[in-house]
C-alpha cells in the first residue's frame, strides 16, 4: 500500500462505456474470467442512461466502476476516467480495452512479458474479428503503420482486405502505432504526455498518443503471442457519415502536430488532394453522406488549422533534446500505400515492399 485508502496492481484494464449494456453482457465475463490477480478490472462510465451500472453492480462485484456525470467521448473518457483510477489503486501499466472485446486466458502477461522483452512503452496483441474468427480485425490487426502522407494501415489489413491469421505476422516487432481497441501503456508514459488529445473526441487518438510518445523517444510494438477477438463498431460503424468525418479530420490534426519532418504543408496538399480523391470515390459509388463527411472533415480542419499548428509548435518545444530524432523508429512506410493499393494492386502488407519501411 502507497497510502492508507489506495492499493497496488500490476496492470489496470479501463473498459470504457457508454450505454453498453449488451456489450458488457456479452463480453466482460471474458475479461473477467482471464484477470490475472496482480491485475485489477475497472469499467469507466462515461454518463450512461441504460441498464450499465445496474448490470455491474448485480452481475459484476468484483469489476470496480468509475462513474462520469457525462459522455466525454473516448479521448476525455479515458483522461477523466483514469485520473479517478489512480486515485484508487497505483498501477504499473494502463489496459484501455473496448467493450466490445473477447479475450484469452493469459493474454495481459503476455503483452506485459513483450513490452518488458523489447522495452516497448505501448503496446497491442493481434486482434482478429469476433465474427470472422481466423481473419485479422480493421482497428489494429497484427500492428499499425503509417504512409508519408499520413494514411494509417495494418499488418493484416490494409484498407478493406482483410487477411487469415495463419501465423505469417508473428515475429514480435515494432510499429508505428497501437490499436486503442487493446492498447497496453506504460503508466508512466501515458502521465508524460498528459494523456489522449480532447480534441480528438474519438478515433484516431490512440495514434496520436502513440505519435506523440514515439517522438519523445519511446516505441511500440505488438506482442504476437496472444490475441483478442474485437466485434468493431460497437459504437459507430465503418460506414457511418460520422465516423468517417471524424477518421478524415483527425487524421489531419495528428499530421500537422505530430509529423515534424520538413515539407509538412507540401505533404498536405498532397494529403488534401487525396482526400479529395477519396471523396469523389464516395460520390461515384452513390455514397453520397460519406461525400458529405470529407467536405464536412476539411471544413473543421479548415476552421481549426491554427490551433493544430500552435499545437504543432508547443510538441516541438517538448520534444526538443530528445536524444531519437523524430520519427526515427520502425513502423514508418516512406511509400504511399493509396498508389500501392489501388494502381498496383498490392494486397497485403508482406505485398509492400520491405524496403519502404524504416
Amino acid at each position: 500500500m502507497t497510502g492508507s485508502n489506495r492499493g497496488q496492481c500490476r496492470v489496470a484494464v479501463a473498459i470504457l462505456n457508454w450505454n453498453g449494456e449488451h456489450h458488457l453482457r456479452r463480453f466482460l465475463p471474458s475479461v473477467v474470467a482471464h484477470a490475472e490477480d496482480e491485475d485489477a478490472v475497472f469499467v469507466i462510465d462515461n454518463g450512461s442512461d441504460d441498464g450499465s451500472l445496474k448490470l455491474l453492480a448485480e452481475q459484476f462485484p468484483e469489476v470496480k466502476v468509475v462513474t462520469l456525470p457525462s459522455n466525454a467521448g473516448f479521448s476525455g473518457g479515458y483522461n477523466q476516467g483514469l485520473d479517478l483510477v489512480a486515485k484508487e489503486i497505483e498501477a504499473t501499466w494502463y489496459l484501455l480495452l473496448n467493450s466490445d472485446v473477447e479475450v484469452n486466458a493469459g493474454w495481459v502477461g503476455t503483452v506485459v512479458s513483450a513490452c518488458e522483452r523489447h522495452g516497448w512503452s505501448v503496446a497491442q496483441p493481434k486482434i482478429r474479428a469476433l465474427d470472422r474468427r481466423a481473419e485479422f480485425e480493421y482497428a489494429g490487426a497484427a500492428g499499425g503503420y503509417m504512409d508519408r502522407y499520413g494514411y494509417m494501415f495494418c499488418a493484416g489489413r490494409l484498407f478493406d482486405s482483410f487477411e487469415v491469421d495463419h501465423g505469417q505476422y508473428d515475429s514480435e516487432r515494432a510499429v508505428f502505432w497501437a490499436s486503442g481497441a487493446a492498447m497496453l501503456i506504460r503508466k508512466e508514459a501515458w502521465d508524460s504526455v498528459g494523456g489522449l488529445d480532447e480534441d480528438f473526441f474519438a478515433h484516431m487518438e490512440e495514434i496520436d498518443l502513440c505519435w506523440r510518445l514515439r517522438n519523445r523517444g519511446h516505441a511500440i510494438g505488438v506482442a504476437t503471442g496472444t490475441h483478442v477477438y474485437h466485434l468493431g463498431g460497437g459504437t459507430l460503424s465503418q460506414s457511418s457519415p460520422r465516423k468517417t468525418e471524424l477518421n478524415f479530420r483527425n487524421n489531419l490534426y495528428l499530421l500537422v502536430k505530430n509529423d515534424h519532418r520538413p515539407g509538412i504543408q507540401r505533404r498536405l496538399m498532397v494529403r488534401k488532394l487525396l482526400d479529395g480523391v477519396a471523396g469523389l470515390h464516395f460520390l461515384v459509388g452513390g455514397k453520397v453522406a460519406l461525400f458529405g463527411a470529407v467536405i464536412r472533415a476539411h471544413g473543421q480542419f479548415r476552421q481549426n488549422r491554427r490551433r493544430m499548428f500552435n499545437k504543432r509548435t508547443a510538441e516541438l518545444k517538448s520534444c526538443a533534446g530528445t536524444d531519437r530524432p523524430p520519427d526515427s523508429l520502425s513502423g514508418r512506410y516512406e511509400g504511399s500505400v493509396i498508389l500501392d493499393y489501388f494502381i498496383r494492386g498490392r494486397r497485403s502488407w508482406s505485398s509492400l515492399p520491405p524496403s519502404r519501411f524504416s
